[in-house]
């Protein structure tokens, strides 16, 4: 599926690529409105309908990735939040073994990710990833996300990268459409970013289900 002596570059997402989506998606869709609601004191059913549509209409901006613009726009401390639920963050299988891979490589290995910095702090110091990547991206350094082609064009600019020769993996079709445009050659995504959702059963881009299908890596360079 790769053929890894043609790749200089790995770019990696986070959520529902390297990590299991599944805590995102409780904490946003469940305990978010519980906790929204105890703390303020208003029917839970209710403030998830509610909290829901207010989400959607974020979608695809930097405010839906924001913490420090929900936390502002709901009064409570996302980020502290996260923290009561931290131990569902989980690392999907064979990971761990395939970001050692390419730390023995020849490529750039670089996390590129829209989640905000609390997020990725938070999600660093549960999973011990952080030293396995040459660089951490964060799309709100940039002031666009990745679904935005010029979020690829101001990275180039940062940490430059040949887009012939990059691989980025990553769950979200919007995003790998967005890179596909720029010129990223090299795309694969997922088929189960959420552990608890079926597996998608037709993607637009190669998929695979674990990490382990596209190992063992062979790129060790000169």
């Amino acid at each position: 599926m790769i053929n890894w002596q043609s790749i200089e570059t790995v770019m990696l997402d986070m959520d529902g690529t390297l990590l299991d989506l599944h805590f995102d998606n409780f904490f946003w869709l469940q305990y978010l409105p519980k906790r929204f609601a105890d703390i303020h004191q208003q029917d839970e059913q209710q403030c998830r309908i509610d909290l829901t549509a207010r989400f959607e209409q974020q979608r695809g901006n930097l405010n839906w990735y924001c913490l420090d613009y929900w936390s502002e726009q709901l009064q409570v401390d996302i980020p502290a939040l996260k923290r009561e639920v931290e131990h569902m963050i989980t690392i999907r299988p064979h990971v761990l073994s395939f970001l050692q891979q390419l730390q023995q490589s020849s490529m750039q290995v670089m996390l590129v990710t829209n989640a905000h910095q609390h997020s990725l702090d938070i999600k660093m110091d549960k999973t011990g990833l952080r030293p396995l990547f040459d660089k951490l991206v964060v799309s709100h350094d940039f002031k666009r996300p990745k679904e935005q082609r010029e979020f690829w064009q101001r990275l180039k600019i940062r940490h430059p990268y040949n887009p012939a020769t990059t691989l980025l993996i990553d769950d979200t079709l919007s995003v790998l459409r967005s890179a596909q445009d720029y010129g990223i050659q090299h795309l694969l995504t997922l088929l189960q970013p959420d552990s608890q959702q079926r597996k998608r059963e037709h993607t637009e881009f190669p998929a695979i289900l674990h990490f382990d299908e596209i190992m063992p890596i062979n790129n060790t360079g000169s």
